[in-house]
């Protein structure tokens, strides 16, 4: 007999808590540069086209290294390339901190990209480790994680650039990867034992193609406003992801050992999840563009309040924290009504704040409590998206549809980042020979996170009703170190 099965394992919430500390860690890195964006091309002696590479290459590694990073935990040990992938988040950190020119910045902040694979590999690792009544709130707070990093990291790394030097921003970043690496080692156990040998082989042409596809269609999104919707290079990277992603699709399909299950992703269940995650993460993402905004605009526009980066920082961390408060709320209603409901009730949540913030435009409370509003459905609606993946795939692909599912969120995130940068560029004022969006452009972009969210809400209620694969766990978490 185990010492300790897992069903008694004493550090259960030690194991939750050290995931999530990871996951909130990996995600401040998304935002950490934010305050930093209008002084980075005299910072780095470069322009602004060239400094705003420094965003961008972190979405890019991201996209690329969550889904490898998710079938080498199938294959290796989740707990092992949770550790793996640590190690770039440290020294892209160290990186940033040292550089003095944009090659270097860039360089870091990819490798600070690598390490959000740590975010779906967590969640896959509960799944091993928990038993099943406390597995619904512990993947629910991983998943609002990713939202409470992305709310700290605003008014930590304002309140760190208006008082110190930026390089600091790095350092700390630094050291919080070295601390969840040394808390991982030392806390949380390995998982579902993968044996000597990896389980199949490692689908280097998958991992290149989807990577090569990935990075073409992102760049297209991310950077065509400033190439032009309509110029050759936007229309021609759109055309060779089309091409790319139909030839991964191809080859996929006929490997014996692909990097994504195509066959398993196209199951209804985990089909529409992620469907619905790439709505959920568009909306997530539409009202962290524009709050912001509102928050910081000059009060004499008429509509904007007049907040420096702190304060905006500030009014947008309780929003963020709410996600997780909240998750253990999304959790009993997954258990009670199944994480279906749970998705289709966070998606008409964010379609309400996104409603009640065409009501409440003008003051800084009233934008706090729209996002509440809102951040309150991305917890139900994330937390609700890795129990439908595990119901529906089997347990030694949990980390790949995991992390296939967490590409759909940043894929939303990304498209919305386009679509409303359009409509705000569209829409504008001018004001002291300065173009700022309008406050039609902003209601105009609620409006479009609104039905966004109705449709993510239809989309899950169109999830078979299917009743979740049992969760098992092994017979007992192994106390061997990697």
């Amino acid at each position: 007999m185990p010492d300790n099965p897992p069903e008694h394992h004493p550090r259960a919430g030690a194991v939750t808590g050290v995931l999530a500390l990871a996951g909130i860690v990996a995600a401040i890195m998304q935002t950490l540069v934010v305050p930093l964006i209008g002084d980075l091309p005299a910072l780095l002696s470069t322009s602004a086209s060239n400094a705003s590479w420094v965003i961008t290459a972190t979405l890019l590694s991201a996209a690329v290294a969550t889904p490898v990073a998710g079938r080498l935990g199938d294959m290796y040990g989740k707990r092992r390339m949770l550790l793996v992938s640590t190690v770039p988040l440290i020294a892209g950190s160290v990186v940033c901190a040292l550089s003095s020119s944009v090659l270097p910045m860039i360089v870091g902040r990819g490798l600070q990209g690598v390490g959000m694979g740590i975010v779906p590999l967590g969640i896959s690792l509960l799944r091993d480790l928990l038993p099943a009544e406390r597995l619904g709130s512990a993947i629910a707070v991983m998943s609002a994680s990713m939202g409470v990093g992305g709310a700290l990291g605003l008014p930590f790394s304002a309140a760190v650039a208006e008082h110190a030097s930026w390089r600091v921003l790095f350092w700390v970043a630094a050291g919080l990867s070295l601390l969840v690496a040394v808390l991982v080692a030392r806390v949380v156990p390995v998982g579902r034992s993968v044996g000597s040998a990896p389980a199949g082989r490692f689908d280097l042409p998958g991992a290149l193609g989807l990577g090569a596809a990935l990075v073409s269609l992102l760049l297209a999104v991310s950077k065509g406003s400033d190439w032009g919707w309509g110029s050759a290079t936007t229309l021609g990277l759109l055309g060779a992801a089309l091409a790319l992603l139909l030839l991964w699709g191809v080859w996929e399909l006929r490997t014996t050992d692909p990097l994504v299950d195509l066959r398993v992703t196209a199951r209804p269940q985990v089909l529409l999840t992620n469907a619905a995650s790439v709505l959920v993460g568009f909306a997530m993402y539409a009202q962290s563009l524009v709050v912001p905004q509102l928050l910081q605009l000059p009060e004499a526009t008429g509509y904007g309040l007049g907040q420096s980066m702190m304060a905006m920082g500030l009014w947008m961390a309780p929003a963020g924290l709410a996600m997780m408060v909240l998750a253990p709320l999304g959790a009993k209603l997954s258990a009670a009504k199944g994480p279906k409901v749970t998705l289709a009730v966070g998606s008409l949540v964010i379609a309400l704040g996104y409603g009640s913030a065409q009501l409440l435009l003008g003051s800084t409370w009233g934008l706090l409590l729209a996002s509440l509003v809102c951040n309150t459905g991305v917890g139900l609606a994330y937390g609700a998206m890795p129990a439908l993946i595990m119901g529906a795939v089997p347990p030694q692909e949990t980390a790949s549809a995991n992390s296939f599912n967490t590409l759909m969120r940043s894929i939303g995130s990304s498209v919305s980042a386009a679509v409303m940068g359009v409509v705000l560029a569209q829409l504008t004022i001018d004001f002291h020979g300065r173009a700022l969006p309008s406050e039609h452009g902003f209601r105009i972009a609620l409006l479009i996170g609104s039905a966004v969210a109705l449709a993510a809400a239809a989309v899950a209620a169109a999830i078979p009703a299917a009743r979740p694969a049992p969760v098992t766990a092994p017979a007992a978490p192994a106390k061997a170190r990697v």
